[in-house]
């Protein structure tokens, strides 16, 4: 988990941006449970379970920008 983490984290702007693109920010809620599930946060893990359902539509959006402004996606950890 680690591993998937850290290469996540060293991608470039570029290519985390296009993962965040509608279709692929699925990737993204992946790593939210990954890292969630690696620093034993089990209301991350929900949360991110419920991102599959309901973030999808409005997600990837906020993940681009948070990239831009921060360097990687928004999340609770």
């Amino acid at each position: 988990m680690k591993k998937f983490i850290e290469t996540m984290d060293n991608f470039s702007m570029v290519v985390k941006i296009i993962l965040a693109l509608p279709f692929l920010d699925i990737i993204w809620t992946v790593y939210r449970i990954v890292k969630s599930l690696d620093k034993q946060n089990y209301v991350g893990v929900l949360l991110g379970v419920l991102m599959i359902f309901i973030g999808i539509p409005f997600l990837w959006l906020i993940d681009i920008i948070f990239i831009i402004l921060k360097g990687n996606v928004f999340w609770i950890d």
